[in-house]
């Protein structure tokens, strides 16, 4: 696909023509990555950030915020967890926190590894390479690292430099490849003053970076960010991208057509736009993971990257039996293993075809 044809794409209102795209990209899912929905059972460890993001609940300004660290035992409970459930995989996640020891984080991966026999994937954010070398010779499996949006102004704009030190998300996204991580990146759709011609970019990024997994939500504003206290530029009038339950299933799709074997979350802020079914669209329109949350009850209110985020409002049922239901009820199965990405075997000729076909139907 082109950029002008992904950009139709994005801008496409018409209930008919959107149908087209749902079952183009389900299809592409079907033939790439099959019709089990890999379950990944998200922790977050810590919600101390070093970073002023703009958009950021978690940003070292908020100091309304409370903040905590889980200990080793508290995370190792919830791989645990993870594992008795028959997840396959255990993400850990934090803000860029300093104050989490590499060589301590190390030693809780090596535990993971040892005591189940989940994938570990982690997402601390901008870490020295010494420290991704380090926990990916622990046993670390695969690194997520979103790079939120291609357009380098408005990313520098939105995401503030630490210490003089300018940002480089996608030479980060290159070495983690060179160490051998599965890694996946991720960005928000309708960030105050994105494009449609930002958002295509976007999509064209992902398919560049060749990654395993890519994350897509909608942004959703939070009331102690500058974001959300309007204090940026936006784009044009008819310019902008809405951060809508609608635009993120288009880029879910479109996202799917140009990655064919990549895993795709259908992810905990699609839910929180429609917690009665959005993770069911999601997975109906090209994506084929789900990340239930296992952080203790106590913790996932603080973890307030936005506000009101779905997991604080589901029960320990959800996470449990409640999502293999849900899975089931739109014909779909829960993966077994670890639900590795099939491009982790080699790329093939297959993926590239299917794309270049779906693109000549579109």
């Amino acid at each position: 696909m082109t950029r002008d044809e992904i950009i139709t794409w994005l801008r496409e209102e018409r209930a008919p023509m959107l149908e087209t795209l749902w079952r183009l990209a389900d299809g592409v899912r079907r033939e790439n990555v099959g019709d089990e929905v890999h379950l990944r059972g998200l922790v977050e460890i810590s919600n101390h950030c070093v970073r002023q993001c703009a958009y950021c609940g978690l940003r070292a300004g908020n100091t309304a915020l409370a903040r905590y660290r889980m200990s080793g035992e508290e995370i190792l409970a919830c791989a645990n967890e993870a594992a008795e459930l028959g997840y396959g995989t255990v993400v850990m996640q934090s803000g860029e926190d300093y104050g989490l020891d590499a060589g301590w984080l190390a030693e809780v991966v090596r535990r993971v590894k040892r005591e189940t026999q989940l994938a570990a994937t982690l997402s601390f954010g901008e870490r020295p390479d010494a420290d991704l070398r380090l926990w990916r010779e622990a046993g670390a499996d695969r690194y997520l690292l979103r790079f939120e949006t291609s357009n380098m102004e408005l990313y520098e704009r939105i995401h503030p430099a630490l210490g003089g030190r300018k940002s480089d998300r996608f030479e980060i996204i290159r070495t983690l490849k060179r160490l051998g991580y599965e890694t996946g990146s991720g960005v928000m759709i309708g960030i105050p003053g994105q494009t449609y011609e930002d958002l295509a970019g976007d999509i064209e990024a992902f398919r560049d970076l060749d990654l395993e997994m890519a994350g897509v939500g909608p942004y959703i504003p939070h009331p102690e960010t500058p974001l959300g206290r309007g204090r940026f530029p936006r784009a044009a009038e008819g310019a902008e991208v809405p951060n809508s339950e609608l635009m993120t299933y288009k880029v879910i799709a479109l996202t799917r057509i140009t990655c064919p074997q990549a895993n795709i979350p259908s992810t905990t802020a699609l839910a929180t736009l429609n917690i009665a079914f959005g993770r069911e669209l999601g997975l109906m329109r090209g994506a084929n993971v789900v990340m239930p949350n296992l952080t203790p009850a106590k913790y996932r209110p603080l973890y307030e990257i936005y506000p009101a985020k779905a997991c604080t409002r589901e029960t320990e049922a959800d996470s449990g039996g409640g999502i293999r239901e849900r899975i089931a009820s739109i014909g779909r199965t829960v993966g077994t293993g670890r639900g590795d990405s099939p491009k982790k075997a080699g790329r093939g000729e297959s993926g590239k075809a299917q794309e270049k076909s779906v693109g000549a139907g579109l």
